[in-house]
């Protein structure tokens, strides 16, 4: 019976390597050029290794197009390079975590450049590395990003990309505030912009009539100094999504094309000067009034909530989506300027009013356009259900609301909160209340 037993399972485990055998051979039968856009998927030592597969596979990965390095040894990375047999690169992604000389880092590099490298990927062990300065005027490049490596030169002409259209930075070094001024400036055809930075310079001036898509991620972890200043000109822009925590002046000029916005901006307490604050955060918002859509989370203490929200004057006709996270008074005021509002979400952050202040005319956009409203993390506070009960009865097109309440919430006071919503009016006939516990 063992016998038996072992005959089947090693007759199983032949079918199988026939089995494998024959894809291979099936595969084998493609082009050469569909091979090899296979093995580009593929990280570059994982396509070497498909060499021993056989003879038509022996040097297929020699003609790959791109290749991918993740923290190889140098010897290796040196002799693939040398046994290339096409003389340009598409895509050039070097991931390099582990000690390495300067030069060796900029001979990888610059074997890059030379080779019309049209997208180029760096990520090295420390922001400090240096960088060639061929990859700052290679004419082939399309798409760049740095990744904790380099320095980016600070002098005017040093940069020349002229048909690179996305560049990203993350967490590189600036030798000064100059440097991102002149890098923007040496890409006449950028039109994706990512950044993100934990400490660095002073002055960030972003300037492009180009730019369609911009990211900035500025955050303090306490490791460094502040930025106090923060400048966007970008008339061309088309979806920007910021998130701060230590700007404290921030000037925009006009955004005429914008049409989406993801703005996450979290003040800092210790910001000597509220006034000045204030009346910035209120330009920088007011710019974005010709959005379609809008996330706005504002971690703002309330000194500054009531210097925005009172002073505020601007519209917001076309928005049809936000997505808000702000003391609850910021609610009332864009239900107000938002008169073709379709969709709401409202995460109340402060918690410090005491009583829902309802607008002193129903908006429009309850009268004709509200259809789906999405309310996250209630507590089952008065004022919130001074603001649900006020919703549900004037909303005309209401279709659907969406309340969620927190897991911490205890079951007596669950039970409140869905009995007090219950009986509230529905001035739409189509409005159908979901609760659901909060992700």
């Amino acid at each position: 019976m063992a016998e038996e037993q072992s005959r089947k399972r090693l007759k199983h485990s032949h079918g199988e390597v026939e089995q494998a055998t024959a894809s291979i051979d099936r595969i084998s039968e493609l082009p050469e050029s569909i091979l090899c856009h296979i093995l580009s998927y593929l990280r570059t030592n994982n396509s070497v290794r498909t060499s021993i597969l056989s003879r038509r596979w022996r040097y297929l990965w020699a003609y790959v197009p791109n290749l991918f390095f993740h923290s190889e040894n140098q010897e290796i990375v040196n002799s693939v390079m040398l046994l290339r047999r096409v003389q340009t690169i598409n895509i050039f992604r070097l991931f390099h975590e582990i000690e390495c000389s300067d030069y060796q880092l900029q001979t990888w590099v610059t074997f890059a450049t030379l080779r019309n490298v049209q997208k180029i990927d760096l990520r090295f062990l420390s922001e400090e590395d240096a960088l060639p300065r061929c990859l700052f005027t290679c004419k082939t490049l399309v798409s760049m990003r740095l990744r904790s490596c380099g320095v980016i030169p600070v002098r005017r002409g040093a940069v020349c990309l002229p048909h690179l259209t996305k560049l990203h930075l993350i967490y590189v070094h600036f030798e000064a505030d100059e440097s991102l001024i002149h890098l923007i400036s040496g890409c006449p055809v950028l039109a994706e912009l990512s950044i993100q930075l934990s400490h660095g310079t002073v002055y960030r001036n972003i300037s492009s009539p180009t730019i369609k898509r911009l990211m900035l991620n500025f955050r303090s972890h306490g490791n460094g100094g502040r930025s106090d200043r923060l400048e966007i000109n970008t008339p061309a822009l088309e979806y920007l999504k910021i998130s701060d925590s230590f700007s404290e002046h921030n000037k925009c000029g006009m955004l005429n094309s914008l049409v989406q916005a993801d703005i996450n901006l979290v003040t800092d307490h210790n910001i000597p000067d509220y006034v000045l604050y204030s009346r910035s955060l209120l330009e920088f918002i007011d710019r974005f009034c010709n959005v379609k859509r809008l996330k706005l989370v504002l971690s703002s203490c309330r000194k500054i909530v009531d210097s925005v929200v009172y002073a505020s004057n601007a519209s917001f006709r076309n928005l049809t989506k936000l997505e808000l996270t702000a003391d609850g008074r910021f609610l009332s005021k864009f239900l107000e300027k938002a008169d073709n509002l379709e969709i709401l979400i409202f995460s109340e952050f402060c918690g410090e009013i005491e009583e829902w202040k309802e607008p002193e005319q129903v908006p429009k956009c309850l009268l004709s356009h509200l259809k789906i409203v999405k309310l996250v993390n209630v507590k089952g506070k008065k004022h919130e259900f001074g603001y649900i009960e006020y919703l549900l009865w004037n909303a005309k097109v209401l279709e659907r609301m969406e309340i969620s309440y927190p897991g911490s919430l205890a079951s007596k006071e669950k039970i409140h909160l869905l009995h007090e919503i219950s009986v509230f009016r529905r001035r739409s006939s189509a409005c159908q209340v979901a609760f659901a516990q909060a992700a």
